[in-house]
């Protein structure tokens, strides 16, 4: 029989490599290490270091087909939107130059019914930008502190608002510093007129809504969810037509002869920053002639004293 026919084992001492268990055991060993040595001593942090900076210029250019498809898609979806909003916008600049050639009529036209009524022109009213510093201190109460005071000519019960509309009025003057009372506030009332149905009524705060709620109005008065409700005027603090409230819910009860009327305000009276404190209107009404003449009389009453303490 030739030799190259038998089958031939090498002895055990000759056989090469560890057995499955042995390999299993410490290479599990060696990974443990390593994650430790790296939890401790960083080890690894230079070789990622190291890798990342090698792979950057890779990175970046297998990105940059994505990137610059998102760019791409980014500009021409802004070039939409501008174009939309150019579109717009002029829309708007028509409707508004319209309204502005309507308003010019409107007011060449008031001006000469005036005239011809004989009526006195109407108030141009004052006002003076400031910013709102802080709120106040009280937590039962709604108020906060703007930077201008009596240097800069503010007077009790002036009327605070923004671009919305009324925000409050002026309860408190100080020399750099004034104390708004909102219109929120459980002391705050303003009269106000119902721009559906001009009827008139007073809008007290409501703490506990955070808005306003109009008192001792008819059950049938003539007033709807979502009437629009601005300053009437009346009262010589505030100038008619500014915004004040929108009616959110009425409640007209059959066991009592008044309605419930929630209103909530126009200007959200949280986090306002910049405000214009305008002039009473009672301060800029002309002084009538019976008013003028008892105004000379007290100065001639208190300027005799000093006369006769002189001769």
């Amino acid at each position: 029989m030739p030799l190259g026919t038998l089958e031939r084992t090498p002895p055990p001492f000759f056989r090469q490599g560890m057995s499955a268990l042995t390999k299993l055991v410490f290479f599990s060993a060696f990974a443990l290490f390593l994650m430790v040595a790296d939890t401790r001593l960083q080890l690894t942090q230079p070789l990622r270091a190291a890798l990342a900076t090698v792979l950057h210029p890779l990175d970046q250019a297998l990105r940059w087909p994505a990137v610059a498809y998102a760019r791409a898609s980014d500009y021409w979806a802004g070039l939409d939107r501008a174009l939309s909003a150019e579109a717009q916008a002029r829309v708007q600049l028509a409707h508004q130059s319209d309204r502005a050639a309507q308003l010019e009529r409107l007011t060449a036209e008031n001006e000469r019914l005036r005239a011809l009524l004989g009526l006195r022109p109407g108030l141009s009213t004052r006002s003076r930008p400031a910013e709102v510093l802080f709120e106040a201190a009280d937590p039962y109460s709604r108020r906060v502190v703007v930077d201008i005071g009596s240097n800069r000519g503010v007077s009790l019960g002036s009327p605070v608002i923004n671009e919305d509309g009324v925000l409050g009025q002026v309860t408190r003057v100080y020399p750099l510093s004034s104390e708004v009372t909102l219109l929120s506030d459980k002391d705050a009332a303003i009269p106000v007129l119902n721009a559906r149905s001009r009827q008139r009524g007073v809008a007290f705060g409501n703490p506990a809504t955070a808005g306003l709620e109009m008192r001792f109005m008819a059950g049938s008065a003539d007033v709807l969810e979502g009437d629009a409700l601005v300053t009437s005027g009346l009262d010589g603090v505030y100038p008619p037509g500014l915004p004040v409230a929108r009616v959110l819910r009425v409640d007209r009860r059959a066991e009592s002869g008044f309605a419930r009327i929630e209103l909530e305000p126009i200007t959200a009276l949280d986090g306002v920053r910049h405000v214009l404190v305008l002039e009473p209107v009672a301060v800029q009404m002309p002084v009538s002639p019976a008013g003028a003449a008892a105004a000379a009389a007290a100065a001639a009453v208190a300027a005799a004293p000093a006369g006769k303490a002189r001769r």
